[in-house]
């Protein structure tokens, strides 16, 4: 029985990552995958879908045409086949991004499934091998609710929906979470008949009640959503699927279905490694060293462990993971929480969100800002979105944001660097402030929090002991 120093179970982003970290000190080492190579996010994630809401937003500027004075904006149209054509133009160039540098380590790649026979071994197309650490970075796969079980033919899971070959008439975003908040108004945009249900008001993971009220209400004024959940009642006599909805039935050529992903944890016989698994199937893992509590030698980066099923984060997971694994364990501070829909405007939490803060009491205050309004959003023709900063109420220290806001990507940027460099209220707002720029909005909510912490609002500017002589 071949005995690795590593085994690497998922070639995935935090497998990738944490791949690098342990050739830098090892080469006895092996990666397993039995999926698709390239990642999910290149694959079916964040590219192709910022492609496809691209396509989606450079047709939607057209109703803006002609109060711009640019005419024949109506005779514009949607090829939906070469819409879906192009997105997977670029996805395979994103995807090949990826598996190109796999190239130089193809030696290291077992092509099949891994499956746990105890804490160190390891069974894999019928032979065993043995490892001293295993990082499982086996990622997750798209939730089928059950009742939709058996209309599988007229259902789309997000890692399907990039292999359409032409978009339906009509189509149904079961969960309005990032991805299906995303889709579901590009596919409005590009002119599918499209109806959104989910469950309760937050859309796009906000937990602000102020600001999930006023983008509901925002979506709304789009497409058709609905907040109480449905379910599927049969396929009508054209062949089309019935959702029953609010008590009515409603009819559409496909249902997407965006309520989440799960871990592929079961899929490897996590059992025998003999720890207890929490109520999701998932050991108890300590964040900062990305090792199971109970099974050290064993590490669990990336979408596997459902904590925080971003990119970047599975990347430093995989770093965390792959170091741990091959060198004197190290302990390893998160960066600030960052997350992004790129919903039109964009929708972002940053750092502690709302709800954190009132479930662990913390005492805080609120800067506002609409951008209804604001001058450079009136000039992109886009004034829609509400920005809520929070701040502690005794030091002034900044402590998160969530908001909808045009160019709110780079918003949430600039304030998670600010949460990171540990910045009072009153320090990020001497910060440099262009004009006309939309940043000048998150100035605004700045102010309005420093106004309700003693000492933070006492101008703008600092003061010189020995100004200079011009």
């Amino acid at each position: 029985m071949k005995t690795y120093d590593v085994v690497i179970i998922g070639a995935g982003t935090s497998g990738l990552t944490a791949r690098r970290e342990v050739a830098k000190v090892t080469d006895n080492y092996v990666v397993i995958d039995d999926g698709p190579l390239g990642t999910t996010c290149a694959r079916v994630g964040c590219m192709p879908s910022k492609v496809f809401i691209q396509v989606a937003n450079d047709f939607g500027r057209r109703k803006h045409f002609p109060d711009q004075g640019i005419r024949g904006g109506d005779n514009l149209s949607v090829n939906s086949a070469q819409v879906m054509k192009h997105v997977r133009s670029l996805r395979d160039r994103f995807v090949k991004g990826v598996k190109n540098p796999m190239q130089d380590w193809q030696d290291k790649l077992i092509r099949g499934r891994a499956e746990f026979v105890d804490a160190h071994r390891l069974l894999v197309n019928g032979d065993q091998i043995k490892a001293n650490n295993i990082i499982v970075a086996a990622g997750s796969r798209p939730v089928i609710p059950e009742p939709f079980a058996e209309y599988r033919d007229h259902l789309v899971t997000t890692d399907e929906f990039f292999e359409l070959s032409e978009l339906p008439t009509s189509m149904a975003v079961i969960g309005l979470g990032v991805i299906g908040i995303e889709l579901g108004q590009a596919l409005n945009k590009l002119g599918v008949k499209t109806v959104g249900v989910t469950i309760g008001d937050a859309i796009g993971g906000l937990t602000d009640p102020e600001i999930k009220k006023y983008v509901a209400n925002k979506f709304q004024s789009e497409f058709p959503i609905y907040f109480n959940g449905t379910k599927p009642s049969g396929i009508s006599a054209e062949g089309k699927l019935q959702l029953e909805i609010d008590g009515k039935i409603h009819e559409v050529d496909k249902a997407l279905l965006a309520v989440g992903r799960r871990h592929n944890l079961d899929r490897l016989k996590i059992e025998n490694l003999g720890v207890e698994l929490g109520k999701n199937g998932v050991p108890k893992i300590n964040p900062n060293t990305m090792k199971v509590v109970d099974a050290p030698h064993v590490f669990l980066p990336g979408d596997i462990n459902g904590d925080r099923p971003i990119l970047h984060e599975a990347a430093d997971e995989g770093i965390i993971a792959g170091h741990n694994a091959v060198l004197e364990e190290t302990c390893f501070k998160r960066r600030v929480p960052l997350g992004i829909t790129f919903s039109d405007p964009n929708i972002a939490f940053v750092g502690r969100t709302y709800k954190n803060l009132v479930d662990d009491n913390v005492d805080f205050v609120t800067g506002a800002v609409t951008f209804e309004g604001q001058g450079r959003s009136i000039v992109k023709l886009q004034e829609q979105g509400l920005l809520h900063v929070y701040a502690d109420k005794k030091t002034g220290r900044l402590l998160g944001a969530e908001m909808q806001a045009p160019d709110g990507e780079h918003l949430a940027h600039l304030i998670s660097w600010a949460i990171s460099m540990e910045l009072t209220v009153r320090e990020a707002i001497t910060l440099p402030f262009y004009h006309p720029v939309v940043e000048e909005g998150l100035r605004t909510a700045l102010r309005g929090a420093a106004v309700q912490i003693r000492g933070q609002a006492e101008g703008e500017l600092y003061r010189c002991e020995d100004p200079p002589i011009r």
